[in-house]
């Protein structure tokens, strides 16, 4: 059986890449285009099984040419496809994305068949799903599904993950049911109203999660700066691992993924933060939400060579 069960949006992305972003109304030459699997769902169980994982997809697709390619890819990956919705005369999910030469993104999705997951869906999965450890979830499918499989996941007893995106769908309804969330500075700044620019300034939007939304526990992702993370009242700051960046699109995914796995390895959430760090660095030096996603090989090379440990281990 499963460790981790990912229930969430699955999308074919069309990236280009860019010296600069157009103005409104502007045309301009771009460099490149590629077609890459993605979807924030998707992209958190690759990332759990190319850390060697074993992962189960909630999820829907249409029967189309690009459901076939992440149906193809997914099973490339050792994903458990059994609980994949398939629906007809409805598009798989797109995100038409726009990386800059500064390696940040833009991004226009259309959710297609994301739309279509239900409560029942859910439901019928989680009745076939035995001994997970861990639920990982995002808010780019109906928040009735989500809150769905938050319950079924705290009834079995598992670990809830709850990467609070896009931070418009954020339900506090939502929030109850998570043990832990992971929002970056603008999800921090929509949910609490603070601007994160430092390690007080993350603290305080922290205590604010706990005090308005019961959320005890979260690790506020600092973009290039680190993550501040939260536990029953202490803050502690992890430095983020300096690389050249290539492409940030799938960023916070692998550092959802890494979390998962940490956890599900039974590290405590600072050291599964370490572990996300690490993960995450190697992620945005490569291009492609999944394709530049790490092995957990890779990752000990990088670490080898670098002089990084996780899990309080040495990897040289």
């Amino acid at each position: 059986m499963a460790e981790i069960t990912v229930v969430g949006s699955i999308n074919m992305d069309i990236v280009a890449l860019t010296s600069r972003y157009p103005r409104h109304g502007e045309t301009i030459f771009g460099d490149s285009v590629k077609t890459l699997c993605g979807g924030k769902g998707a992209n958190q169980a690759i990332a759990c099984a190319r850390l060697g994982k074993s992962v189960n997809i909630i999820g829907s697709i249409g029967i189309d040419s690009n459901g076939q390619e992440i149906e193809k890819n997914f099973k490339e990956n050792q994903i458990d496809t059994t609980f994949l919705k398939r629906v007809d005369n409805v598009s798989t999910g797109c995100a038409i994305i726009t990386v800059d030469a500064t390696a940040e993104n833009t991004m226009l999705v259309v959710k297609g068949a994301n739309d279509l997951l239900t409560e029942q869906d859910v439901r019928n999965a989680f009745s076939q799903i035995k001994n997970n450890k861990i639920l990982l979830v995002q808010m780019e499918i109906p928040e009735e599904a989500v809150i769905c499989a938050m319950t079924e996941a705290k009834n079995k007893g598992m670990f809830i993950i709850l990467d609070p995106a896009p931070a418009e769908g954020v339900t506090k309804k939502a929030l109850l049911y998570a043990d832990v969330i992971t929002p970056n500075l603008q999800e921090t700044k929509q949910l609490t109203g603070i601007d994160v620019t430092s390690i007080e300034t993350a603290i305080k939007a922290a205590k604010y999660l706990e005090q308005h939304f019961g959320v005890k526990n979260s690790v506020i992702k600092m973009a290039e700066k680190g993550a501040l993370v939260y536990e029953n009242g202490n803050g502690n700051f992890i430095e983020s691992i300096r690389v050249k960046a290539i492409d940030t699109v799938g960023a916070g995914d692998s550092y959802a993924g890494a979390l998962a796995c940490a956890l599900a390895d039974g590290e405590s959430l600072e050291s599964a933060a370490r572990f996300a760090a690490i993960v995450a660095a190697l992620k945005v030096s490569k291009l492609g939400a999944q394709k530049g996603l790490p092995t957990i090989e890779e990752i000990n090379v990088f670490c080898a060579e670098n002089n990084l440990n996780y899990y309080g281990l040495q990897t040289n």
